[in-house]
């Protein structure tokens, strides 16, 4: 008889190490330079490279760094409508909604478009009652990382949480596709919807996709950059550091703080973006 054994209890990154590699590796940057070897060489490509990265750096990013914050969310208010709620689903092609309370300050819950679709296949006549529907909603911390999240995410089978901030007040959600694209990239899909280049999180935060044109980014700012040959904030960012950056690397420039939330070996793809003046009241 064959003999079992008992599942492994090391990391995916402990049995890539084992497996793959000779000599023992005492750090993540030790990792990183041979997986930079290892793609140059043609035992990896960089594809393979970029999704190895992108789960090792899971633990050094925080859910706040690419949440969807409170400003951006679809929710639904506790006395709304069939018709509305239909209306608010077909027009946002999001499959899960948070529901207000009546002081709009807290999550009730969770609904799930499936739901009210399945009750409306039945013509029924009456106004459906989410309360009947009703999912509990999850709450995470803005501090928790994208590892654990993750990890919460598989054991429990979530796809979506509530973000809260310091004072339990609601600062976002972030979806199971969200943690996802840190590791392979963007998935877009024939719902996904042009999102504004800058966005507003609140108390001076703006997250900016990396490829907002220099233009756009002084009339939002309401600034004049002193940029020669640049034409997009990557480029304004790639040029201060005079390489590539890595994740959560972070630059000054201008009058303005830029930290990398999300990048790989080749390009820039999101960035936190602060004006100096507010970081320094912030920290006195």
């Amino acid at each position: 008889m064959k003999e079992e054994h008992p599942p492994s209890t090391l990391s995916f990154l402990q049995r890539l190490k084992k497996q793959f590699f000779h000599v023992p590796l005492r750090s993540n940057d030790e990792l990183l330079q041979v997986l930079e070897e290892s793609e140059e060489n043609h035992v990896i490509d960089s594809h393979t490279r970029s999704i190895i990265e992108g789960t090792m750096q899971l633990e050094s990013m925080e859910v706040r760094d690419v949440m969807v914050p409170k400003s951006k969310m679809v929710v639904i208010e506790h006395n709304t409508k069939t018709k509305e709620l239909l209306d608010v689903m077909v027009r946002s092609a999001h499959s899960r909604f948070p529901v207000l309370n009546s002081q709009k300050n807290k999550i009730r819950g969770v609904i799930l478009a499936k739901d009210l679709l399945s009750y409306l296949a039945g013509d029924r006549k009456k106004e459906f009652n989410y309360k009947e529907y009703l999912r509990p909603s999850t709450l995470v911390p803005e501090s928790k990382t994208l590892g654990a999240l993750l990890r919460d995410f598989q054991q429990k089978k979530l796809h979506m949480a509530i973000v809260v901030d310091e004072y339990g007040e609601i600062a976002g959600l972030i979806t199971l596709e969200d943690v996802l694209e840190q590791i392979v990239g963007e998935i877009e899909d024939e719902h996904d919807f042009e999102e504004d280049n800058i966005i507003d999180f609140g108390e001076g935060r703006y997250l900016l996709k990396a490829n907002t044109p220099i233009e756009e980014f002084n009339e939002f700012f309401e600034v004049s950059l002193d940029i020669e040959n640049i034409d997009t904030v990557a480029g304004l960012v790639i040029a201060g550091f005079t390489r590539l950056p890595e994740k959560m690397d972070e630059i000054s420039i201008q009058g303005f703080r830029f930290k990398v939330l999300k990048t790989d070996s080749r390009r820039l793809y999101l960035l936190e973006v602060e004006r100096e003046s507010d970081v320094i009241n912030s920290e006195e």
